[in-house]
């Protein structure tokens, strides 16, 4: 009972938590749309430019906190050491403000190094600025964040990214208006117009973090004159140089995996923005970038964000199970993590596929070069889920520097297949799409074969991948014969996704209920689990 109901808690947490990460990404797409006609493709280019920069910068400051933290803090919660809990605490906010102030001040006075001689756009650099103070903003939301998860909570976590996240979108929409009235009032050329408009989106990622992050210091406050720990059972109280030297320690190995994993996208711009200019094609460079990173990989990020959410509620499980030395509650959490994902995971990569062409030409004008994107590269989903959940499963279990060496191998195999792809194909942003799957499918087979070797797992085939895939597939197969016959009657692509989305749940899941992919237990874990199994046995479908 007691290893259900961690399980329980485990699918609980983590659908909280991706129920959040989808909204916000859903907002992202919302927002990207108005953005994106504001400040057009180019300007888009240059934000994703800067954008680039400063998630680098974010992994090396503030991205591993929560990670960290929430793991530190899970590990003493299950000895009720709480004397240590809030020792961790204050420990991790005094390392946030170092790292932060070191992220902010180095983005900021290396902006123009970066426009300039790493990207070949010069009018980056003004979208950069506007974005460095929002790494030191980050860096103290990571550690509350961390602290939260710590207690076994994501729901403050969930809160406070859709906060960012609605504040983000109408802040930067407002502030890229407003910036680009101003430059051309000015009498700005029509690419330092651009240039302001990515500012202003960029302002409104600080102004979001900053919220986010107000709002969870009320919640602090609120929370520690509410609730009130008991006495420390733990009779080894641990100081601040030992506390401080074990996050470190933690975060190191996180931030290696995370930057090394994460790094593709700052040399992707990079090698892609050298190669154009090489190749006589430098004019092309930001509207095609722009064009692959906020139109293509924004899609792609929506169901990618539920494997990331699995990732942040397990580590925390798994450094629990592991303390505990329970081996059957680490098994059977890695491949409940697995299975959930892949079943999530495949149907999305499959819709993407089939229905490119009407949610892209929906979502944004002119959408002909990333659908054909899309319809190349949905599989990303796949192979961008597993890969970013075994990185969790290994950081979970202290295999903190496994994923670091898998990713440095998997990014040399990445960097040689761009280069190649560009240079000698000449694949211009079609390179990027296969390079970065080649990228993820190395991360999958390397960390797969360190997850078996390391923690004994057996992967489980047929209920993991084979079921969900065929499920996906005979969905895909629906969903595109109602696509094509309902061409023939309109061409109104609203229409087409209004009837083809909820006609491809409706396939997909009766499929995997027949097909026994999902069972009672599986379903009884979810929110509102309980309901709908009981609906599904009362009408005899289970």
């Amino acid at each position: 009972m007691k290893k259900t109901a961690k399980k329980n808690n485990f699918l609980m947490q983590g659908s909280v938590l991706a129920a959040a990460g989808i909204i916000v990404r859903i907002i992202g797409l919302a927002y990207r749309i108005p953005l994106v006609n504001t400040i057009g493709k180019e300007g888009m280019g240059y934000y994703s430019f800067a954008y680039s920069v400063y998630a680098i910068m974010l992994l090396l400051s503030s991205y591993s906190l929560p990670l960290a933290v929430s793991k530190m803090i899970s590990a003493r919660m299950s000895r009720q050491s709480y004397v240590n809990v809030s020792r961790i605490f204050k420990a991790a906010m005094i390392y946030a403000t170092v790292v932060g102030f070191a992220g902010c001040f180095i983005t900021y006075f290396s902006a123009g190094l970066f426009a300039n001689l790493f990207f070949k756009t010069p009018y980056t650099e003004f979208a950069l600025k506007t974005l460095a103070p929002t790494i030191w903003i980050m860096a103290y939301l990571g550690v509350f964040r961390g602290y939260y998860q710590g207690h076994a909570t994501m729901i403050p976590t969930a809160v406070s990214q859709i906060i960012e996240q609605v504040i983000n979108a109408v802040v930067s929409i407002v502030a890229a208006h407003r910036l680009s009235q101003y430059a051309l009032e000015h009498q700005k050329e029509a690419s330092e117009v651009s240039s302001y408009g990515a500012a202003g989106g960029t302002i409104g990622t600080g102004t979001g973090a900053l919220s986010a992050l107000l709002f969870l210091v009320l919640l602090y406050i609120l929370y520690n004159m509410v609730y009130k720990y008991k006495p420390s059972l733990d009779s080894k109280f641990e100081t601040y140089k030992e506390i401080t030297k074990i996050l470190i320690m933690t975060v190191i190995p996180v931030i290696a995996s995370t930057a090394i994993y994460n790094i593709n996208g700052i040399i992707d711009g990079a090698i892609f923005g050298n190669a154009m200019h090489f190749l006589g094609k430098g004019s092309e460079t930001a509207e095609n970038y722009g064009v692959y990173t906020s139109e293509y990989m924004i899609l792609i990020n929506v169901p990618v964000a539920i494997s990331n959410a699995l990732s942040s509620s397990i580590i925390p499980v798994l450094s629990k199970f592991n303390s505990e030395n329970d081996k059957n509650g680490v098994q059977n959490t890695i491949g409940s993590a697995i299975r959930f994902s892949m079943i999530v995971a495949m149907p999305c990569a499959v819709g993407l596929t089939v229905l490119a062409k009407p949610v892209l030409g929906i979502l944004f004008k002119g959408a002909d070069v990333s659908v054909e994107l899309m319809q190349v590269g949905a599989s990303a989903v796949i192979l961008y889920s597993l890969s970013t959940l075994s990185n969790a499963i290994l950081q979970g279990s202290s295999y903190m520097g496994i994923p670091v060496k898998n990713a440095v191998k998997s990014l040399i195999i990445h960097i040689m297949a761009l280069i190649i792809m560009l240079l000698v194909f000449k694949m211009g942003i079609y390179g990027l799409v296969y390079a970065n799957m080649i990228f993820a499918l190395s991360m999958c087979i390397f960390n797969a074969l360190s997850i078996k070797s390391l923690l004994e797992y057996v992967q489980e085939i047929e209920q993991t991948f084979i079921k969900p895939a065929f499920s996906a597939l005979f969905m895909g197969i629906v969903t595109f014969l109602v696509y094509m016959l309902l061409m023939r009657f309109t061409q109104r692509l609203i229409v087409i996704c209004v009837v083809c989305i909820p006609i491809a749940f409706l396939t997909y899941f009766p499929a995997l209920i027949f097909s026994k992919t999902l069972k009672a237990d599986d379903i009884v874990h979810m929110p509102g689990g309980g309901r709908l199994v009981a609906m599904l046995e009362r009408l005899k479908i289970m």
